[in-house]
């Protein structure tokens, strides 16, 4: 009785997929189907349902929700045979061609007795490398995990921590970066779903009480925003409220730090107009036009994503306007091709054009992860870089640079040309002088000033964003010569003081100078730890350090202690601060040098500057 249900189930596909497929597509795709059925005729899923039910789900969302065609459809079906049955890959091939037989091969989970990473990252190296081909072996994985994630509930709860962690990590993010909103979505919250059971169940409680509350004065809007459509003979358009899922509003509270009254961008409004012959952004901006005639606009809040798609090809223009009733309210003006793309994402257009130039752009992003495996995990150099939101920032020429959220002015130099990023001295953002650190925000225009003496050091990798900035920071890093040793954080020994170390099991090696109380300590501890080192000066490091000078004030005071470190002992000044109190002068300069004797001498040199009472070190 249950396959009964089963094969009518396929017969509604067949029916639907014959609108838009040939007789000997539908033939090949139910022979898929019956080979499927009887391979897997002996198993069930955890649920106790027959196992063919998985398949034919598999099938139905690529056929359905993503539009695939034939091919892709026949290998959904049969995604599990070859890992699961007595079936071959070269039985498949024979039986229905070398396009199916490849497909089916990439999402077959291969059973080895080593992994070179692990058994889950291979997993993903497998199916990103597929896109060497084409990128329809990744939509049959996702369709895979989507219906296993919708039916996860009757997993073990260890298994759906492993299923939904692998899901929020990987698989939401790609859907993302495919632009397959609605998945990417539904992937999101069921993963949170069933990692934090209990916060899901709040989170949904929260947003279904907010939309009832607010459901009169929504309604209210939204009649408003149709009127004036009317009015101006936009007849064909649409409105629709579409509510964030509780992943995404739990995500943004996080972020903002604050509760689920207090966030902001739970809902928005989206206008959708027919596609036609006229200009998008013509229509766009006459919408927008209109709903600014009638609503104040808030200052900053337009996001115009036609002129400027993200990475993953989503548009659309968005505002936010305030309401009669005083609130805030987001909208988003689409076209029925735009609310398209954000279900189909890069296959929305399916020009063979399109497609080819969206792989192409992840196969340089692979290729560069295999030339630098050594210098960033092969899974945290993607995520980084390809499954991040992201934001457009400008050259003062007007050239577009698309950058990972939280990008910063480092990761745009290293876009430019790495030779301007390896001496980025400073930044101009939006015309001010900022840090080469400093984080970008989207329409941000950006300018680098480099200088030949400033060179990457180790603090850059935690202000970078993007896998190309990483990768070469690593490579200018790992070539640049290395202290051997780590220096003790209360003495701070330099090169001439008389030192010693304490080796840790991990081998690593720490100077102390040997007046310093921790290095006391350990010798009356762990005095088999002790070893013997030089520490020599070399002119290529460069270490830190402080003083703090008191004086008698004066006029040209400041100027004579500045003169002394930077012209007559050439040495870089980092940070300067003076409390002037009755008189006496109290002032803490920090600077870099060589070796305890430079110290020493600096020390000596502005002692016997006039009207310098004592100087010492910062740390004493």
């Amino acid at each position: 009785m249950e396959y009964e249900v089963i094969d009518r189930g396929v017969d509604e596909l067949l029916a639907l997929l014959a609108r838009r497929l040939g007789s000997e597509d539908v033939k090949r795709i139910r022979e898929a189907y019956l080979l499927a059925k009887e391979a897997h005729k002996e198993q069930r899923r955890k649920s106790g349902e027959p196992y063919i039910m998985h398949p034919l789900a598999v099938a139905r969302i690529v056929a359905e929700e993503l539009g695939l065609g034939p091919d892709p459809i026949i290998a959904a079906f049969l995604h599990d045979v070859v890992e699961d049955t007595d079936y071959t890959i070269e039985d498949i091939k024979e039986r229905f061609g070398e396009d199916v037989a490849f497909l089916v091969n990439v999402v077959t989970k291969k059973k080895r007795t080593h992994y070179e990473a692990s058994k889950q990252i291979d997993n993903y190296k497998q199916m990103l490398d597929s896109l060497q081909y084409d990128i329809r072996a990744l939509l049959i994985k996702l369709a895979d995990r989507l219906h296993n994630m919708r039916t996860l509930s009757s997993m073990r709860p260890d298994k759906q921590m492993k299923i939904a962690g692998e899901t929020d990590y990987f698989y939401a993010p790609l859907a993302h970066r495919l632009g397959l909103y609605h998945i990417k979505r539904e992937l999101e919250n069921l993963s949170f779903r069933f990692r934090c059971p209990r916060d899901y169940a709040t989170m949904a409680q929260l947003v279904e009480q907010e939309m009832n509350e607010k459901k009169t004065a929504l309604a209210g809007f939204v009649g408003k925003i149709e009127q004036m459509l009317y009015d101006n003979d936009i007849m064909m358009a649409r409105t629709e409220i579409v509510c964030r899922g509780p992943y995404s509003i739990w995500k943004k509270m996080h972020a903002a730090n604050c509760d689920f009254n207090h966030v902001q961008g739970k809902y928005y409004v989206r206008i959708i107009y027919p596609y036609g012959d006229y200009s998008e952004k013509d229509m766009s901006l006459r919408i927008y036009s209109m709903l600014t005639d009638r609503f104040k606009e808030k200052p900053g809040s337009v996001v115009n994503y036609i002129d400027s798609p993200k990475e993953n090809g989503y548009q659309s223009f968005h505002v936010k306007l305030l309401t009669d009733s005083g609130a805030w309210e987001e909208v988003h003006i689409s076209s029925e091709r735009m609310v398209r793309k954000s279900q189909f994402g890069c296959l929305s257009e399916r020009s063979e054009g399109n497609i080819a130039n969206w792989i192409e752009k992840f196969k340089e992003l692979l290729k560069d992860i295999a030339n630098h495996r050594k210098e960033v995990e092969y899974m945290d150099g993607i995520t980084s870089s390809f499954y991040n939101d992201d934001i457009t920032v400008f050259t003062p020429q007007g050239r577009a640079v698309i950058l990972p959220k939280d990008s910063t002015a480092l990761d745009f130099a290293f876009e430019i040309h790495s030779k301007l990023a390896e001496h980025a001295q400073c930044a101009r953002v939006n015309g001010r002088l900022c840090s080469v650190k400093t984080v970008l925000a989207s329409g941000d225009c950006i300018e680098i000033t480099s200088n030949e003496s400033i060179v990457p050091s180790s603090d850059w990798l935690d202000h970078v964003r993007t896998y190309k900035a990483k990768t070469h920071l690593h490579t200018i890093l790992n070539k640049q010569k290395k202290i051997p040793y780590k220096r003790c954080e209360n003495c701070h020994p330099l090169p001439g003081d008389e030192v010693i170390g304490f080796k840790a099991e991990d081998g690593e090696i720490t100077l102390h100078r040997r007046d310093c109380k921790t290095a006391i300590r350990l010798a009356s501890q762990h005095g088999d730890d002790i070893v013997a080192v030089n520490f020599d000066e070399d002119k290529d490091f460069l270490y830190p350090v402080g003083i703090v000078v008191t004086a008698v004030d004066r006029y040209h005071l400041l100027s004579d202690l500045i003169d002394c470190i930077t012209n007559r002992l050439k040495l870089s000044l980092t940070k300067i601060f003076t409390v002037s109190e009755d008189e006496i002068v109290t002032c803490t300069m920090n600077f870099n040098v060589h070796s305890s004797a430079e110290f020493l001498d600096a020390i000596a040199q502005i002692s016997a500057i006039d009207s310098v009472e004592e100087v010492k070190a910062a740390n004493e």
